[in-house]
């Protein structure tokens, strides 16, 4: 009967599924190839289709007739026609432009409708980067392959491109099968598959586009993989010092790559070697905004035929119109999440390309390539004094306040003695906050003030288990390799920023030595804004399957832990 069917489709492009459904976590792992969560509260989910949500299923092999079918035959009632009408479209502009390689050394951009392309000529942008050929196409010069892909994703239509790569130096690069510690080295199932679905046995439809993977699950072993499949000199984007030298480390622990044949082009070093490691800090990095990049340089000082940008939903927008320069060369995007706070999902799917694999994280944990956790949402009381101030204070204000209410001391300190012997991790969003927590707790801060050095020497006092605590500040979000953490404690956060949500639980995701679960807290200040940004930080991993146990600040100070 249709009253049983879990989907209702809506006229806005949502649809509401019902998490007591007994499909619930079919329907949500249906959903996601194409759909995307926005609203997540505890009786009705809440998602919707969106152009770049259908491209990169599009990109990942669905069509229209599948989607359509698996809506049709799911929904509760009819679907709405402007539902099909706009699914139809976004899948049918999927390839209506194509670019390839033209005479002369220029592109040629082709389209199946030439009305469409005669029209977006008279567009002053457009016709600044594509000159008419007189026979329903146009030439284009290879130096705006970038720029052409970003004006046509304005106007609606992402550009099927098929104009080949730049090979690049020859480079052999080979995966061992025993790391240099002795250890059994093989790519997992599903690394091989999202290498092959990147480089398409080195087909010009491939080499380009992002792998989607949680964190924990080897993404660096991804790009290793990349590297050996292409098999040349490579550029190598990291979001800091710290994850460059990690990524080293793992080139020398998995490849047969030498020393002598990996450089470190940062702060401290300006070293090119045909696989060059570096920072988006270092490319983005000018004397004063009026002035040029000093090192965009580098896109061109070494003859790249792959760029692998890490952690690449952090791709600072500058880096973004230097990528528009450099689209002859393939180019791996490597993420937890391809959520950007700053709704530039569209500059990663038309500068470094479609999402070509996407793995759900809980089939993941079910193989067990990655812990199982159990998350929390703590929920701490504001004492009257500070609750008045709330009250009368602006929305910024207010949010800071929750964020570092002191009651959360308390909390914080009840979970380290039920964790005792565990090795933990502190996230936090302010330094006042912070050096407070450090006073109560007695361990070691890491922000970004700490030199590299330091933070390096205490990433490994961790991992060594010299050190059982560490607290950190956003630097703790990303590129952090501590393999044996098994709690977070988030104390504060980005206010609603999914992406850092997802990248904080991804710290304690490494599958434990012993098979152990790990667990992830976040401590919210309820009745606030704390509280309700709490909820949009969620959302992300809600749609990976994770549900957060609601605790109350009682169950753990005083009465023993216990949910409420």
């Amino acid at each position: 009967m249709a009253e049983d069917r879990p989907l209702i489709l809506q006229g806005d492009l949502t649809l509401i599924l019902e998490t007591a459904h007994p499909r619930f976590v079919e329907m949500r792992d249906r959903l996601l190839p194409f759909a995307e969560l926005v609203k997540s509260p505890e009786h009705l989910h809440t998602y919707r289709v969106t152009p770049i949500s259908i491209w990169n299923a599009a990109a990942a092999g669905l069509d229209s007739k599948e989607v359509l079918a698996f809506l049709e035959s799911e929904s509760r009632y009819p679907v709405p026609d402007n539902f099909k009408a706009e699914i139809l479209t976004w899948f049918q502009r999927c390839g209506l432009f194509r670019l390839e390689k033209g005479t002369e050394g220029r592109l040629y951009l082709g389209c199946r409708e030439p009305k469409v392309l005669r029209e977006l000529l008279h567009d002053e942008g457009m016709a600044e980067l594509a000159e008419p050929d007189g026979a329903g196409g146009a030439w284009v010069d290879p130096s705006h392959r970038g720029l052409l892909k970003e004006r046509l994703i304005a106007f609606g239509f992402p550009l099927e491109d098929h104009a080949g790569y730049r090979k690049g130096t020859p480079l052999e690069v080979k995966l061992r099968e025993t790391t240099l510690s002795g250890d059994p080295f093989q790519l997992r199932p599903y690394q091989q598959e999202a290498v092959g679905n990147f480089h398409m046995e080195g087909r010009v439809e491939g080499g380009s586009g992002v792998v989607v993977l949680p964190c924990g699950a080897g993404k660096t072993v991804v790009g290793m993989a990349a590297m050996a499949a292409v098999g040349t000199q490579t550029l190598i984007l990291t979001p800091n010092t710290v994850a460059l030298r990690q990524w080293r480390q793992e080139l020398l622990e998995r490849t047969w790559l030498e020393d002598s044949q990996i450089g470190e082009y940062s702060g401290h070093s300006k070293e090119i070697r045909p696989v060059t490691l570096t920072t988006y800090q270092i490319l983005t990095y000018r004397r004063s905004t009026s002035e040029d990049f000093l090192h965009f340089g580098l896109f061109d000082q070494g003859d790249w035929g792959l760029i692998i940008y890490d952690e690449v939903h952090l791709l600072p927008a500058p880096v973004f119109r230097a990528t528009a320069g450099i689209q002859a060369r393939r180019r791996l995007g490597l993420t937890a999440t391809l959520v950007r706070e700053d709704g530039k999902e569209e500059d990663v799917f038309c500068l470094i390309g479609p999402k070509r694999y996407d793995a759900p994280w809980k089939d993941l944990e079910r193989r067990g390539y990655i812990a199982a956790v159990d998350c929390a949402e703590v929920r701490v009381p504001m004492d009257e004094e500070l609750r008045l101030e709330y009250l009368g204070a602006k929305a910024r204000r207010k949010f800071r306040l929750a964020s570092e209410n002191p009651a959360k001391v308390a909390c914080l300190l009840a979970l380290l003695e039920k964790h005792a012997d565990e090795r933990i991790l502190i996230i936090g969003q302010y330094l006042d906050q912070l050096k407070i927590l450090q006073e109560a707790v007695g361990c070691p801060v890491i922000t970004g003030r700490t030199p590299t050095s330091e933070r390096e020497e205490l990433y490994q006092a961790f991992r060594e288990g010299r050190e059982k605590i560490l607290l950190v500040s956003k630097v703790g979000n990303f590129a952090i390799d501590l393999p044996d953490a098994n709690v977070a404690i988030q104390v504060s956060g980005t206010f609603g920023s999914r992406q850092e949500e997802a990248q904080r639980l991804g710290r304690v995701l490494r599958p434990k030595s012993d098979g152990s679960r790990a667990a992830f807290y976040s401590l919210v200040t309820e009745a606030t804004s704390d509280q309700d940004y709490a909820e949009k930080r969620q959302r992300f991993l809600t749609e990976q399957g994770y549900a957060y146990q609601i605790m109350t600040s009682g169950s753990l100070v005083g009465e023993g832990v216990g949910a409420e």
